[in-house]
């Protein structure tokens, strides 16, 4: 059993930001700096070691005007098609790294409340359990599942296999609901999406808690 394995960051940063006039949402500004940052830095301190963030919409502009140290950047020319482009070009990009990773904390970068505590709760979740290689964790914010998500390496394949659209992980997630480990992160992040110009103003909140 692997209970001590790297987990790893998964970033879906690739969104063009269509009922935001087109405007990507790596780029968009939160506390004077692209939101893909924030988003990146909350991986990196919530426990997870190498941190992969998928781009797609103005990529080149993201590489350029995003400071990303230490993170692979990971192309998605078929972002329009949906978020689960962007899942399976993560999972793969993950899967050929050496040495590959135990597991991947999977997180969306238009969720500036979702910070590192949630992403340490969710980790220390998995690690306490008997097999990092097949743990599914997933926060809860009441009755409502979302983000961070830890999906062990054992099951990469089969998430990648069963994302469809913009649907991502969700239908191997409602199909393994049995096996998914839930945590509670209502106390410590906020799940709202950046998807509408009235949602611009969530760029405002509060920094996100960021211990455990």
């Amino acid at each position: 059993m692997d209970t001590h394995g790297e987990v790893a960051g998964l970033l879906l940063a690739a969104g063009g930001g269509r009922r935001l006039g087109g405007r990507p949402k790596a780029l968009l500004s939160h506390r004077g700096r692209p939101l893909v940052e924030h988003a990146a830095a909350a991986l990196r301190a919530g426990g997870c070691g190498p941190v992969h963030v998928v781009l797609g919409a103005a990529a080149e502009q993201v590489r350029a005007g995003a400071r990303l140290p230490g993170c692979d950047l990971v192309d998605n020319p078929h972002w329009a098609d949906g978020m689960s482009t962007s899942l399976r070009a993560g999972l793969a990009s993950l899967a050929a790294a050496r040495p590959a990773p135990a597991a991947a904390v999977v997180t969306l970068v238009d969720q500036p409340g979702v910070g590192a505590a949630a992403v340490a709760r969710v980790v220390a979740a998995a690690r306490a359990g008997d097999d990092l290689l097949s743990a599914l964790v997933s926060a809860v914010y009441g009755e409502r599942r979302g983000h961070p998500v830890l999906i062990g390496a054992a099951r990469w394949a089969g998430v990648a296999g069963s994302a469809a659209g913009d649907s991502g992980a969700r239908a191997y997630l409602r199909e393994h609901a049995g096996q998914t480990l839930l945590v509670d992160c209502a106390d410590v992040a906020d799940p709202a999406d950046v998807d509408t110009p009235a949602e611009l103003r969530l760029l405002e909140s509060p920094r996100p808690r960021t211990e455990p």
